[in-house]
């Protein structure tokens, strides 16, 4: 792996840590302590995008002389086919989840999203846009494609959908994360195209995050009465 690359994971690294200086530097400035997590990733990630893709502009400049590169047409056919493929690849993983390990769906990493969302609603913009293209330069582009270079499809996929997956820090559906970057690291290699993994993890957060926001307070009942459900079936036991 190259320099750039390992500056380009650093800058990423340190995008994601730079809240420990960031929330409590917002605190003392006045925000409001709810909004905090919202607004300094509205600044942070912007700005580690903006490195990032500077440093990858030889990489961009070349990226006609990639060998077998997909058309056009076929990288926005693969970008409508992925969003269902990593569906699938989600729906699949949840459902082993639940009826192999009993793991009840739902994340708690996307709770979190929306909660942040709702306090700053230009937050959306990180979870649905920057960050899915700085997850796909990082874990798709530069750890999978170097992982590549080595070892055959599966094992690159997994290593590289396994750290994906770890970052989100969301162990209890690991597999779920997993799931998908295999999906993500399946559409690259297809059309050795980095933005069509993009498009469809665009797609994906979209969908899951305005689904999450504007069925909020249904979202909560549903949960509010499958819990006192549990509650009274554990009394009748």
């Amino acid at each position: 792996m190259n320099k750039r690359y390992w500056l380009v994971i650093l800058t990423y690294g340190l995008t994601q840590v730079s809240a420990f200086i960031g929330v409590p530097l917002l605190l003392i400035l006045g925000f409001q302590q709810e909004q905090i997590p919202g607004i300094w990733s509205f600044i942070s990630f912007p700005i580690g995008l903006a490195i990032i893709l500077w440093l990858l502009r030889p990489d961009f400049r070349n990226r006609h002389m990639i060998r077998n590169r997909s058309s056009r047409g076929e990288a926005v056919a693969w970008s409508i086919l992925g969003v269902i493929l990593v569906f699938v690849a989600q729906a699949i993983a949840a459902y082993i989840e639940m009826t192999v390990f009993g793991i009840e769906p739902g994340s708690e990493n996307t709770e979190m999203i929306v909660e942040v969302t709702r306090a700053f609603p230009a937050f959306i913009i990180v979870t649905s846009i920057i960050g899915p293209i700085l997850e796909e330069i990082v874990f798709r582009m530069i750890i999978f494609g170097a992982l590549y270079k080595r070892f055959n499809f599966w094992i690159a996929a997994l290593l590289s959908s396994f750290i994906f997956a770890a970052v989100h820090l969301d162990f209890t559906h690991l597999l779920v994360y997993t799931a998908a970057g295999f999906a993500f690291a399946f559409l690259y290699v297809k059309t050795k195209r980095i933005l069509v993994p993009i498009v469809a993890h665009v797609a994906i957060n979209v969908y899951v995050v305005l689904v999450n926001l504007i069925f909020y307070d249904k979202i909560l009942d549903l949960q509010r009465q499958l819990e006192e459900l549990q509650m009274f079936i554990g009394g009748l036991l």
